[in-house]
Formats: C-alpha cells, sequence, structure tokens
C-alpha cells in the first residue's frame, strides 16, 4: 500500500479518499498478509492493532479485531477514515445530529463484508457506530487514519447527543486507551 506517496501528492481530502480507497480495495482483496498477533481478539474489547504510523503522523494504519458480539459506541474520528473489510463481516451505522441536537440515523445500517471499503470525514459524515456481524466468529478490518488515530483526541455520544471525550490508544501500543479524557 503506498499511502506516504498518496499523501506526498495529493493535497486534498476528496483525492486522499478516492485514490485511498483503491489502494485500501486492493490489501483487503487478499487475505494472505496480515500476521495473526495482529487478528487476536480479546474476549472482552474489541482490539485496535496498531500496523503502521507514518513518521509524521499524517497516516496510520490499524487492524481492528473484533470477537463475537462486540461494538463501539457511537464516536467520531475528527480525520478522515478508510475502512477496508479483510474477513468476516461488520454492521455499520452512520448518524447525524437533528436540530435538536440529538443523534439520528444517518440512513439505514449496512454491511461490510471482505473487499469492501468504507470511508469517514468531517467533511462528509464522521460519526458511526460498528459492530461485528457475525455471532459464531471474529471479523477482521483494515483501517487507514488521516493522523495518528490512537492519539487524537475524539468523543463518543449518547443519543441524545451528550459527549464523552476519550483517546482510542492501540491494543498492541504503549499509547493507552483513556475513555475518560478531557477534552481540549
Amino acid at each position: 500500500m503506498d499511502m506516504g506517496a498518496l499523501v506526498d501528492r495529493a493535497a486534498d481530502e476528496p483525492t486522499i479518499i478516492l485514490h485511498g480507497a483503491a489502494l485500501l480495495k486492493d490489501l483487503v482483496s487478499v487475505d494472505d498478509w496480515l500476521p495473526p498477533e495482529y487478528a487476536l481478539p480479546d474476549p472482552q474489547r474489541y482490539c485496535q492493532y496498531l500496523l503502521h504510523c507514518d513518521s509524521r503522523e499524517r497516516f496510520s494504519i490499524v487492524s481492528f479485531v473484533w470477537a463475537p458480539g462486540q461494538a463501539t459506541p457511537i464516536h467520531n474520528h475528527r480525520t478522515w477514515g478508510l475502512i477496508g473489510m479483510l474477513r468476516g463481516s461488520e454492521a455499520c451505522e452512520k448518524w447525524i445530529r437533528s436540530p435538536d441536537g440529538a443523534l439520528v440515523p444517518d440512513g439505514p445500517a449496512f454491511r461490510l463484508e471482505p473487499g469492501n471499503v468504507d470511508s469517514v470525514s468531517p467533511r462528509t459524515g464522521d460519526i458511526h457506530r460498528v459492530r461485528n456481524a457475525l455471532a459464531d466468529r471474529p471479523s477482521v478490518s483494515i483501517h487507514v487514519y488521516g493522523a495518528n488515530i490512537g492519539r487524537v483526541m475524539r468523543s463518543t455520544y449518547a443519543l441524545d447527543g451528550t459527549r464523552q471525550a476519550f483517546v482510542s490508544g492501540y491494543s498492541n501500543a504503549a499509547i493507552p486507551n483513556v475513555w475518560r479524557a478531557e477534552e481540549p
């Protein structure tokens, strides 16, 4: 995957998302490259394994591993992101704010199957909730974000729109997962 070259030459987010999605689709079209230690589920919570972080933190690549029944809270990213399904299946729900500030679904929930790619962005829709769509086995997806996502101050949301700040960290790095951080 040549994200470094893409980020070097593309100055705008739409170009990065368009061409980055094609790169990620190529990557997740074959499921023979991810080392097993980056696909291990945890029975307590989903895992976010850091695979690569650009030295200037312009992008990061992570594997998400979901045991059956695991899901994220409704959350944002504060940067562009690409989600490529490697194995298994994810159910995705996108959310927007209603005029009163509450969160409402932004269209029907949908599934990502192996080889599918989706995107998020503050520009086009950045709030979603994801869960393993399979009841009998783990699912693994590869995510590419426009920052070192494990260090980005983000938010989870209640349905009434109430936010709670968090930093996700990584399951395999010295960056802790902090669910009750102060928002800047």
